[in-house]
């Protein structure tokens, strides 16, 4: 287990002391980016600014929190893929939260990652948008001087939630004071997209062999948050995007809780095995 950041710590043994209320959590959803090479999967990481409030310095992969909007889009524009109803079997929520969710997972992923997981039938995926018009499109994502719903709807496009794979849920243990109750997909960048630094949140973006990032994690090198590691530890035993989608999965909640040990904090999982380090594969 890597040792956890030192502000992470303080506010993990005020808790632990009982000074803080529980926040509520916000509905969110993060997507994580895979693509094939020669040696393997590899991973689109995100690192947020020291100035964000939530997660500040950690390595991330894109996501954020659902819009009240953003149900609207599969909507207006079209679905294709699974219906919201198969979703919120997966996700383990209601049809509306469900659509929600995946809609947040396609325009969390364009504002981060200039990635689009849409296309103008259930067939197709957009193409290249790197140019100028798309590049406005995304930044109208980020003022919110549209939505997800009016940008598919204005280019025709659907929302293709077959390109998503519903992964994992994590929810932001209590003693954050923001925190985020997160569904986590996985999803192949699709043939002629590609990534880029789009700024905004994060001050740098990488591509790291998923392999590697968990290694640079266990080192202390790569800073990130439990239900990354978790995620990327899960991955790592995956060689390629077809075992990635066709491994099962039991999609339950997880919160980590802190547990002040002769005043050592650490963050941990209850299993069956009892409690294990928060950033290992849960079983």
């Amino acid at each position: 287990m890597a040792p956890l950041p030192p502000s992470l710590i303080e506010r993990a043994r005020a808790f632990a002391d009982g000074d803080g209320a529980i926040a509520p959590t916000r509905d969110a959803a993060t997507v994580v980016l895979l693509r094939e090479r020669a040696g393997g999967l590899e991973t689109y990481l995100l690192r947020r600014a020291p100035s964000m409030a939530f997660a500040a310095g950690m390595y991330v992969f894109p996501g954020g929190s659902v819009d009240a909007r953003d149900a609207d889009a599969g909507r207006r524009s079209g679905w294709a893929g699974p219906p919201p109803a198969t979703w919120a079997a997966w996700l383990g929520c209601d049809e509306v939260l469900a659509r929600e969710l995946v809609c947040a997972a396609v325009r969390e992923t364009f504002e981060e990652s200039g990635i689009l997981l849409a296309g103008p039938s259930e067939d197709e995926v957009v193409g290249d948008t790197t140019a100028t018009e798309w590049e406005s499109d995304r930044l109208g994502l980020l003022d919110r001087s549209h939505s997800l719903g009016d940008l598919l709807a204005r280019r025709r496009l659907v929302v293709r939630s077959d390109l998503l794979r519903a992964w994992g849920h994590w929810i932001t243990p209590e003693f954050e004071p923001r925190r985020f109750d997160t569904r986590f997909f996985v999803a192949a960048v699709p043939d002629g997209q590609r990534t880029r630094d789009v700024g905004g949140e994060a001050d740098r973006v990488v591509w790291l062999p998923v392999r590697a990032a968990v290694e640079q994690y266990d080192a202390g090198t790569l800073p990130m948050l439990p239900p990354t590691a978790v995620t990327l530890r899960e991955l790592s035993s995956y060689d390629n995007l077809a075992d990635v989608a066709a491994a099962p999965r039991d999609i339950r909640p997880l919160m980590p809780r802190v547990v002040d040990e002769d005043g050592e904090i650490r963050l941990v999982l209850d299993g069956p095995r009892g409690e294990q380090p928060a950033d290992e594969v849960p079983s």
